[in-house]
This record gives C-alpha cells, sequence and structure tokens, in this order.
C-alpha cells in the first residue's frame, strides 16, 4: 500500500472488492444554433457574445426546440440499440450555480427520448480481446451550461481563485447525455471496459455526424461513478462521480485511481462519501468537490413553455434507415478487404485516419500506400502542427495522385515528399507543384549515364570492386548520380544502368 497517497496496490483491491461502475456522457451536438434559440454553436467566440434573451433566461423569453437537436438525439437512441419514446417531453432541473443564468437547467427527467439500448464493445485483456456488452439506461436531450473561468489561483479551479469570470456562449448548446446502467461483471478489467466503452462510443457518435466529439474542447465529456462491494452476490456500495473527464486515457486512469482510493477507505472501516470528485490531469487523482444531489434536490417539474416531443412511427423509421454502417462492422469489412493485421487496422483508427485511408483507397492509391502516407509523413506534420489530419490541407485525392506518380516513375518518395509540402504550404495541385519546383524524376538515360560516368570517373577503384563482384560497392556510384541530380533520379534505375555500363549482372 502506497502510504503516501494512500492507495492500495490494485490487484489487491481486486482480491478484496468488486466494482461497479456507471458511466455518463455528454455528447455536445454539432447544430448550428442552439437547443433553444436561434444563437450559433461557433466554438470559441468572443465571451458572451452568442447569447440572446432565451438562453440568458430573461423574463418573457420563450424556447423553441431545435428540430436538429431531436433528429440528432433519435439518430443517436437508434446507433445504441435503444427503444425511441412515442411521446416524452422536457422538464426543468433546478439548482443554484452561476454558469447556468435562468437558474434551471432544460433537460429532460423520467420520461428521456431514448431508452433500454445497449452497446458491444471490445476489451483488451491478458487472454486477448474480450467482448463485453453495456447496457444503456437512457439518452437524453437537454442544454449545456456557461462556461466559468477563475482568476488568480494556482490551479484555476474556484478553490483559492481571487474572482471569476462567467462565458455564457455554451449556455443552451444541445447535449445529449447518454448514461449506462451499473456496469457489472468487468472485475479487474473495469479500467478496460470503462475506456473501450467511451471509444467505442465516441466512434459511434462520430460516425453519426452529429458532433464533432472532441473531448479536448468539451464536444464529449465523461462522468466517472464508481462503488465498490466486497463480492458480486452483495449491494451496491456507494458511489462517486467523478466529472468532466476529457480522455480516453483518463477515463481509464480516473476508474483505476477510484478502485485503489476506495479500497484504502473501506479496508480500514470508513465509508465512502456520495459526492463528486474532480479529476487532475497532470497529478492524476481525484479530489473532493461537493456532496452529491439526488434527484428530489433538483426539484424537476415539468417544462411548462415547451411542448411534448411526439416522434412520428414514419420519421423514426425514416432515420433508422439513413443510420450509417456500424464502425465495428465497418472496420471488420474494410480490414477484409485490405488484408491487413489487427495491429495494422488498430494503428489506423487509433491516428484517426481510417476515412482518410479509405477515401485515398478509393481515389486509385494501393493501400500499403495510403497507410504509409496518412500515418507516416502526413501525422509527423501534423503532430508538429498540433492538428487533426482532416485539418491537413490535402486531400486523398491528391495522395492518391502523387501514389500514380510514383508508379509511372516520375516521382520517388523523397521528391514526394517535397510534393506533399508544396500542397499543405498552398503552391496549387499536384502537378503544379512538381512544375513550380521543378521535381519531376531525370527519366532520360542520357543525362543518367553521363552523371554515372562521372561517378566513375571520379571513384575510379568502384568500378573494379564491382567487376569482382562485390556488388555493394554501387551504392557509391548511386549516392553520388542521386547527389548529383538532387535526389531526382530513380535509384534502381541508377543501378541496372551502372551494371549495364560495367557488363556486370546482379
Amino acid at each position: 500500500m502506497s502510504k503516501t497517497a494512500l492507495l492500495m496496490d490494485f490487484d489487491q483491491a481486486l482480491e478484496r472488492f468488486d466494482p461497479v461502475l456507471g458511466l455518463e456522457v455528454h455528447v455536445e451536438l454539432s447544430t448550428n444554433t442552439k437547443m433553444f434559440c436561434s444563437c450559433s454553436t461557433t466554438f470559441g467566440g468572443e465571451p458572451n457574445t452568442q447569447v440572446c434573451p432565451v438562453c440568458l433566461g430573461l423574463p418573457g423569453a420563450l424556447p423553441v426546440v431545435n428540430e436538429k437537436g431531436v433528429e440528432a438525439a433519435i439518430r443517436i437512441g437508434l446507433a445504441l440499440n435503444c427503444e425511441i419514446a412515442e411521446w416524452c417531453r422536457f422538464s426543468r432541473k433546478n439548482y443554484f450555480y452561476p454558469d447556468m443564468p435562468k437558474n434551471f437547467q432544460t433537460s429532460q427527467y423520467d420520461e428521456p427520448i431514448a431508452f433500454n439500448g445497449y452497446l458491444d464493445v471490445a476489451v483488451p485483456t491478458d487472454e486477448g480481446v474480450m467482448p463485453f456488452r453495456v447496457l444503456i439506461e437512457r439518452a437524453h436531450m437537454e442544454e449545456d451550461t456557461g462556461k466559468a473561468l477563475h482568476q488568480g489561483g494556482a490551479t484555476g479551479r474556484i478553490h483559492g481563485a481571487d474572482y471569476s469570470l462567467l462565458d455564457y456562449n455554451r449556455a443552451g448548446i444541445p447535449l445529449i447525455e447518454i448514461v449506462t446502467k451499473p456496469i457489472v461483471g468487468a472485475g479487474r478489467y473495469a479500467p478496460e471496459v470503462a475506456k473501450a466503452y467511451v471509444a467505442a462510443l465516441r466512434e459511434l457518435v462520430k460516425s453519426l455526424d452529429v458532433s464533432d466529439v472532441r473531448m479536448d474542447q468539451g464536444s464529449l465529456r465523461c462522468d466517472v461513478n464508481l462503488s465498490l462491494r466486497p463480492t458480486p452476490q452483495d449491494r451496491f456500495g456507494t458511489r462517486t462521480e467523478t466529472k468532466n473527464v476529457n480522455s480516453l486515457r483518463s477515463v481509464e486512469r480516473a476508474v483505476r485511481y477510484e478502485v485503489q482510493r476506495q479500497a484504502v477507505i473501506l479496508t480500514d472501516g470508513g465509508k465512502i462519501i456520495q459526492e463528486t470528485r474532480h479529476w487532475h490531469e497532470d497529478t492524476g487523482l481525484t479530489t473532493a468537490g461537493r456532496v452529491k444531489e439526488e434527484a428530489e434536490d433538483y426539484r424537476y417539474f415539468p417544462e411548462p413553455d415547451l411542448v411534448p416531443i411526439a416522434p412520428s412511427r414514419e420519421w423514426v423509421e425514416q432515420l433508422r434507415a439513413s443510420l450509417p454502417e456500424n464502425p465495428a462492422l465497418r472496420r471488420a469489412r474494410l480490414q477484409a478487404e485490405w488484408g491487413i493485421t489487427d495491429h495494422d487496422m488498430a494503428s489506423v483508427v487509433n491516428a484517426e485516419a481510417l476515412d482518410l485511408v479509405e477515401a485515398t483507397i478509393a481515389a486509385g492509391a494501393d493501400q500499403a500506400a495510403a497507410r504509409k502516407w496518412w500515418l507516416g509523413e502526413l501525422s509527423r506534420i501534423a503532430n508538429e502542427r498540433g492538428l487533426g489530419l482532416e485539418e491537413l490541407a490535402i486531400t486523398p485525392a491528391h495522395l492518391a495522385r502523387i501514389e500514380a506518380l510514383i508508379a509511372d516513375g516520375a516521382l520517388n518518395d523523397k521528391l514526394a515528399r517535397s510534393v506533399i509540402e508544396g500542397v499543405l504550404a498552398g503552391e496549387g495541385e499536384v502537378d503544379a507543384v512538381i512544375a513550380g519546383r521543378g521535381l519531376a524524376l531525370v527519366s532520360d538515360d542520357g543525362p543518367l549515364l553521363a552523371a554515372i560516368d562521372a561517378a566513375l570517373q571520379a571513384q575510379p577503384d568502384v568500378a573494379e570492386k564491382i567487376a569482382a563482384g562485390k556488388l555493394a560497392a554501387a551504392g557509391a556510384v548511386v549516392g553520388a548520380v542521386m547527389k548529383a541530380t538532387r535526389g531526382q533520379a530513380d535509384a534502381a534505375k541508377v543501378r541496372r544502368l551502372l551494371f549495364e555500363r560495367l557488363g556486370v549482372s546482379e
């Protein structure tokens, strides 16, 4: 047991206790306007410039439901194998925090739009990949809160701050909250199950094109509920809720930490307090927030200013028919088509390059080449610039054209990297960059033979070595020719011409 952090060894904790998980994931929808008004949802606007009387809760302002938000909620519910309510309504969730200017949040309480679903996930274990089904309690519609910026403290949190600033731009942005049923049976793989579930959910929602699911910008946030009980036959223990965990790695770490922390308290005869806890990314710790409210503390009551939502069965079935291919099934199909290993496919998925690789192949490139460029050179550039791959100013069509030119002998990999650099710099299409930078390979035999002769004249002993069977000596001539042509020669062709010149067979 760690004396400094008061944590029990994880394996020891799992010998004594059975973990029970509950995950609440908030998905911020990518609608153009907010859930109940016409204010913009664009990320990064100047503080308090995307507000109006409705989202500020001013007297006399009446909300109107965003149809696209309802549609996105239904699509998410269907993708999660949920039942879709024939009739549901909004409620007022009353609480007094300054990040919600009207002192209540418009949400759904006992009548969610989607309920009783599941999501199957693949969990990596010591025994290989394990399938695990996570049951979904509900997916309901609500609005996001504003953002508090605590000033003057060392941690950026309210404790120790001199004052706080409030930005209400985010207040009213459409949210879907997806709540699991208690996740039992995960045992020592509870952290991996939590991470795999959030990863699979993120991938699923992204495939629906209803959210950019950027955890770094808060478009997808996870609250981790965890409790321990002596055995799987015992009743659930008291839970804690670690709020706003914003990366897949942190979801796993937060579960692991709470297991270790709670195990120490329970083993020493203490009691777990039902509370919210803050996750600290820098230290990997959780700290106490506030005592957790129960539903009755929020004094829910039906929202009187909004009519109930009653989606027609025809509309629901139309949306069901429009759902994209399930991401897991799509990955399996593409992996079989491309003939790559599980590890190769995991690399593509982890780089968030699946769509780009597929599009590059569809544009005419070989799958190996498509993966090479997106996972290699372009991933490196994206990381250096702090961008996602899809944000780079280069398209699958560009890469397919570059690969076609390599296949035709007009480019090599080194020149191709220069072409990519030019395209990213905005110098035009692939052929325009090649012309502008003078990047085409030297394909005529004449200039290449002249460069070979010059290299042999400068290094007369090389010809003797090659004639004596030391073919590796050819590298010196090939290197000299590549230097003379500024890398614009096909090394394989130079080698072939050299051996022909010397009357040597490989």
